[in-house]
């Protein structure tokens, strides 16, 4: 067995550190707390989540560790507030949280913690489809629900997604998504003058839907290559902006 993970800040145990932040949190949440927190409901916690992982996000992009484990923390936080609700009203704990991640993985990992081979790559991610359509059957959910993939991602991740579960033989084609890709362009090109604003949106939509399974076809993330465009632009701004100032 590995040793058990000292913090260096309060020399605790990993464990501990997590049980002290759950004290934290059932403290906040006790009559003898904070009244913000104590009124807190599931719902009214939704855009802690999305705002708190997208800081993440922004802190990996900078690649700045202190940045990023303090962004981990917020993150954690609004796991820990759910789990801490949940369990006031009897329905789940936190421990119960970590038990459901901790089964689900060494269910989906059985050539590391069962006996089957390990395989390429290729024929791990088929595993790990097969097992999640196993476990999608037993929950009464078709082998490949659509319904798997959240409402609230980002639509380009979204589509990412879609791409890969409505047509994966079409992702492999790189070839036939290029062609259409350049066949909707075109008739977007002779519509633009004369057609309603609803046909270019439903257009549009469908190119980009086209040009997200194209980047999957390349292995190319759409979200994360349009966030990186949008960084590159804002910089390029701003040091446009700093050498006119200059200038001046």
């Amino acid at each position: 067995m590995p040793e058990q993970e000292i913090d260096k800040k309060t020399g605790l145990p990993a464990g501990k550190t997590i049980e002290r932040l759950m004290k934290i949190m059932a403290t906040l949440r006790s009559p003898e707390g904070c009244p913000w927190d104590a009124e807190q409901t599931p719902e009214s916690l939704k855009p802690y989540i999305i705002e708190e992982a997208y800081e993440v996000l922004d802190a990996l992009d900078r690649n700045e560790p202190d940045a990023i484990r303090d962004e981990l923390g917020d993150l954690l936080l609004q796991i820990v507030f759910q789990a801490r609700i949940f369990e006031e009203r009897g329905e789940f704990s936190l421990a119960d949280v970590a038990t459901s991640i901790s089964d689900k993985l060494v269910r989906r990992h059985p050539h590391v913690f069962a006996s089957t081979p390990t395989g390429d790559m290729q024929m791990l991610a088929a595993q790990w489809e097969a097992i999640k359509a196993m476990e999608n059957l037993k929950q009464g959910k078709p082998p490949r629900s659509l319904a798997d993939i959240p409402r609230h991602l980002p639509a380009l991740q979204m589509a990412h997604k879609l791409s890969g579960k409505t047509s994966p033989e079409q992702c492999a084609t790189t070839k036939i998504l290029l062609a259409e890709a350049s066949r909707m362009l075109n008739n977007l090109a002779d519509d633009a003058q004369g057609a309603i604003h609803k046909s270019l949106e439903s257009q549009i939509g469908e190119l980009l839907f086209t040009l997200t399974g194209l980047g999957r076809s390349l292995n190319i993330d759409a979200e994360q290559a349009l966030r990186k465009t949008n960084d590159k632009i804002i910089a390029d701004y701003d040091a446009k902006f700093i050498d006119d100032r200059r200038k001046d």
